[in-house]
């Protein structure tokens, strides 16, 4: 069919949602922003502009690196400044400033999915032939003096871990307040897991550089299963983890989700050829999973620009299933959760502001198209080799994953979410189900 008969329908989809206002819908409470600024950003995290060293260095970088005893795994976050400019022996100071490394760090923001890795993240500078690294909190307030700009006050709210989105300033914002103090908008948790929230956080950073928390907000409520596509069976929960910004944290979300339908589709390659599928149906499920490998190094790579680290899956070796429960997994991650995910990608594909987001989703969108084509191939095979009752099953079980699905959906997103990544908003997201349920799913 099936992916030419999706295309035609998803166009559709997207026509209709084309004609819906864009709302940015939110929920929960926040802190007054007036007087509030957007906080100075260079790839998800605080620029280094507007610092105000005495004296000055020649050159500020802000680094990290998840190997501290190999400098050259380092990379560079964002800097500010000339390399060695008034270094008397400059190959010497930049042969130094390549070296730069550290075993200590600014305080864990857990950056994307971190449990399993470990990010440094330090200044360097260097000034006249001296090149110092900065690793700490108390080694960043040392070295900026007296605190004495909003991106100061953002710079050490970041390094004592508070993460800062760069896209919202419900999430990331910072004024001067008349007393000489700064406040600086910040936020901790997460929305992806049941019964978790988004908080906002507000700090007062002194001139001295002492943070305190002196306001917290609800801003949203949590709920499971943000990201859509084919999961495989055994794969392990990942514990929850704050990133820097939201695009980050869904990015690398998404790189996770993308290697762990790798071996959701190999296993359905196995499960394929164990239950007498025909062979191009088995070719197609390993012609996706080649195409999950490239979709986990694009979202990887945007999650790493953002500022996360994505996890990798941990799937558990389970024996390979009965026809039915291969029919019931293709059906709901198939046929709904994938075929949905495919639209959204569409989606995304249209809307993104983001340039490397948007051309990413012009190429993951295709491919998802023919993934999900292949769930509904599949699921043609399979329906007639099953009995009445068992089709019934199927069908209960579609309804629930839609039904789900539709819960998950009318969560609100953060704007940025919305924006750069092009994803709908929950009243759109609801009206391309809409369209799915009318021509698929009823």
């Amino acid at each position: 069919m099936n992916a030419l008969r999706l295309r035609h329908l998803f166009s559709r989809a997207l026509r209709t949602s084309l004609a819906t206002p864009l709302v940015l819908a939110g929920c929960g409470s926040s802190a007054d922003l007036e007087g509030y600024s957007q906080i100075a950003c260079d790839n998800g995290v605080p620029a280094l502009s507007d610092l105000k060293i005495s004296p000055p260095p020649d050159f500020v970088e802000l680094r990290s690196t998840n190997s501290p005893s190999d400098p050259t795994n380092a990379h560079t976050r964002t800097s500010s400044g000339q390399p060695c400019a008034t270094a008397t022996d400059v190959p010497a100071c930049q042969t130094a400033l390549a070296n730069a490394t550290t075993t200590e760090g600014f305080a864990d923001t857990c950056q994307g999915f971190c449990p399993h890795v470990i990010t440094h993240t330090f200044l360097v500078t260097t000034r006249g032939d001296e090149v110092k690294t900065h690793p700490t909190p108390e080694a960043l307030k040392s070295l900026l003096g007296t605190v004495d700009t909003e991106q100061e006050a953002a710079l050490l709210a970041y390094a004592s871990g508070h993460p800062l989105n760069c896209s919202t300033l419900e999430q990331g914002a910072v004024k001067k307040n008349a007393n000489g103090t700064f406040s600086v908008i910040s936020y901790e948790g997460d929305t992806c897991v049941k019964d978790s929230q988004l908080d906002q956080l507000v700090l007062e950073v002194s001139a001295s550089g002492e943070l305190r928390e002196v306001e917290r907000h609800v801003l949203e409520k949590g709920s499971d299963h943000c990201n859509i596509g084919r999961r495989p069976v055994g794969l392990q929960g990942a514990p929850p983890c704050e990133s820097m910004d939201a695009l980050g944290h869904y990015f690398a979300e998404a790189a996770h989700l993308e290697a762990a339908s790798v071996h959701a589709f190999l296993r359905l390659r196995e499960e394929l050829a164990l239950h007498g599928a025909d062979a191009n149906l088995q070719d197609a499920a390993r012609r996706s999973a080649v195409d999950e490998v490239m979709h986990t190094d694009v979202t990887g790579r945007i999650a790493r620009r953002f500022g996360a680290t994505p996890q990798h899956p941990v799937v558990t070796a389970l024996p390979l299933r009965p026809f039915l429960d291969v029919a019931l997994d293709n059906a709901v991650e198939g046929c709904v959760r994938e075929t949905y995910g495919a639209l959204v990608a569409h989606h995304q594909a249209l809307h993104a502001q983001d340039t490397e987001v948007r051309e990413a989703m012009v190429r993951i969108a295709e491919d998802e198209t023919r993934h999900a084509g292949l769930s509904w191939d599949i699921d043609q095979w399979a329906r007639p080799r099953l009995s009445d009752s068992e089709r019934n099953t199927l069908r209960a079980a579609q309804r629930q994953a839609v039904a789900t699905l539709r819960a998950e959906v009318a969560v609100a997103l953060d704007p940025g979410l919305v924006t750069a990544a092009g994803l709908p908003t929950p009243e759109v997201a609801l009206g391309l189900l809409d369209t799915l349920e009318q021509e698929l799913w009823a």
